[in-house]
């Protein structure tokens, strides 16, 4: 029997991953992040079809990353994920992987 997607089950395989609870979901501005980390939010719903009926629907989830961290690989050797952007903010490194969830 296959575990149903939702949020919660990605926030723990996640938690996994990193081998810590710090990952966070949509943190407001204010919240003190403990590191290493991934900040995780909700960017879209994608719906896949076969024969003109939906078939799936899934999240798409963008994670917040800094690079260089061994999590990244095992981040994108999950199914439905990729590389989406690099980007540099308050002269912190970021990579951001968007997961299909």
């Amino acid at each position: 029997m296959s575990t149903k997607r939702t949020r919660l089950t990605l926030q723990t395989k996640l938690e996994d991953l990193l081998g810590s609870n710090h990952v966070y979901y949509q943190p407001p501005e204010n919240l003190k992040m403990e590191y290493p980390a991934i900040r995780y939010s909700k960017s879209d719903e994608e719906d896949i079809y076969a024969n003109n009926i939906k078939y799936i629907s899934m999240s798409v989830y963008d994670l917040d990353k800094k690079p260089d961290n061994p999590v990244i690989k095992k981040l994108l050797e999950l199914p439905y994920s990729e590389f989406d952007r690099h980007y540099v903010a308050d002269g912190l490194n970021h990579d951001i992987i968007r997961i299909f969830y």
